[in-house]
């Protein structure tokens, strides 16, 4: 595609036409030239690149994982600012789901949707102990062996932690045994301390989260890795966060895949608050998936068109900017939802036709990113 004449012409026109040709030749940016490339406005130059690097590896073909998520607490003691999901303790429309239903949602949803992942997320919840997360992944493990379990963001292992008053080390280590097989993103919002303490400053700092996602790898728990994009952090701070998750990578290799989504104010507090009134747009998630993806080639494979925030024709747009995976079904999502943003899950079949609508092949994949059928 590059050698195409107008193509070459758009890059070595562009504003970071140096940063680019070196990422073609090979060449890993480094973090001023992530901040260049942010602050860039030249999104159709990112994107020929970044197109052009996600069809060397993946050619035409997109994928996506058949999957519920599974919200078992809304019960929270962190307070977010960019949450409207969390309940306080004791608040009237505070849960926590006994297993026996936990377990039932995924079965009926194997039976009904054939489901291949299980999302496992929740609040941070004190009044829960190590035993029910061991008893709901032992059982939904026995129940359906074919069902793979990616739960619990850093910060929920966290605060498994703080409740059993023992090592994180300690807590992966025994829900790898009852059946946790990879860990989501969440949690990382944006790795800067100064973000943080103005968004989540109850939450685990930055340091801490890379050192859970250090500690899953090595226990061979693989994981995904997020950021959070649009609340009060500046282009440096996006291209340190970026750099972080690149450095760990190299590290462990434990990444599977990355997915920027944009922060989606609606029903926040900082919203409330007058802090950010909109969100990003789909110009930005262009931007955030051609960047991710020239940041991320050769190192972190698979990167997620974060359709949850920014809807099915952003998605589809971003395949062509460098994104390879459309994500999963998200059948039972309940953040995104408390935002009263959009419709929140989507068929398998709605997601084959987005695909296949824009000329790309639909392989349905599973937890470990295998082809499970394709379309």
């Amino acid at each position: 595609m590059l050698r195409h004449h107008s193509a070459q012409r758009i890059i070595e026109t562009s504003d970071v036409s140096d940063i680019l040709q070196a990422v073609i030749s090979g060449k890993r940016p480094k973090l001023n030239d992530c901040i260049h490339l942010i602050r860039s406005d030249n999104i159709y130059a990112l994107g020929l690149v970044s197109g052009f690097l996600r069809d060397k590896i993946f050619g035409k073909v997109a994928t996506f994982v058949n999957n519920i998520i599974l919200n078992y607490t809304n019960v929270c003691i962190t307070y977010c600012k960019f949450c409207a999901f969390y309940r306080a303790p004791g608040h009237n429309e505070a849960y926590t789901l006994p297993i026996s239903e936990i377990v039932k949602r995924v079965l009926t949803s194997k039976q009904l949707f054939g489901i291949s992942q299980v999302l496992i997320q929740g609040g941070h919840n004190p009044n829960l102990n190590i035993e029910y997360y061991e008893d709901a992944f032992r059982e939904i493990r026995k129940r359906c062996p074919d069902v793979g379990i990616h739960g619990l963001s850093a910060s929920e292992i966290d605060m498994i932690a703080k409740v059993e008053r023992c090592s994180t080390v300690e807590v992966l280590s025994r829900l790898k045994d009852a059946g946790l097989d990879t860990l989501p993103g969440a949690g990382a919002e944006i790795l800067d301390d100064a973000i943080k303490h103005q968004i989540s400053p109850l939450k685990i700092k930055s340091d801490e989260w890379l050192r859970i996602m250090e500690e899953a790898h090595k226990l061979g728990i693989k994981s995904s890795a997020t950021m959070m994009y649009g609340t009060l952090e500046d282009e440096e701070q996006q291209a340190r966060h970026l750099m972080k998750i690149a450095n760990l990578q190299e590290k462990t290799g434990g990444f599977m895949a990355f997915i920027p989504w944009s922060f989606e104010p609606n029903m926040t507090q900082m919203q409330s608050e007058g802090l950010i009134r909109y969100p990003s747009g789909g110009l930005r998630l262009l931007k955030m998936i051609a960047i991710s993806r020239i940041v991320y080639h050769n190192l972190i494979n698979h990167l997620q068109s974060s359709w949850l925030t920014n809807g099915i024709g952003m998605a589809q747009l971003a395949l062509t900017y460098g994104a390879d995976d459309f994500g999963g079904t998200l059948i039972g999502e309940e953040v995104v939802t408390a935002t009263g943003a959009r419709s929140t899950e989507l068929t398998s079949n709605t997601i084959v036709s987005a695909i296949k609508q824009i000329g790309y092949s639909a392989h349905e994949r599973d937890n470990f990113y295998r082809l499970v059928k394709k379309h």
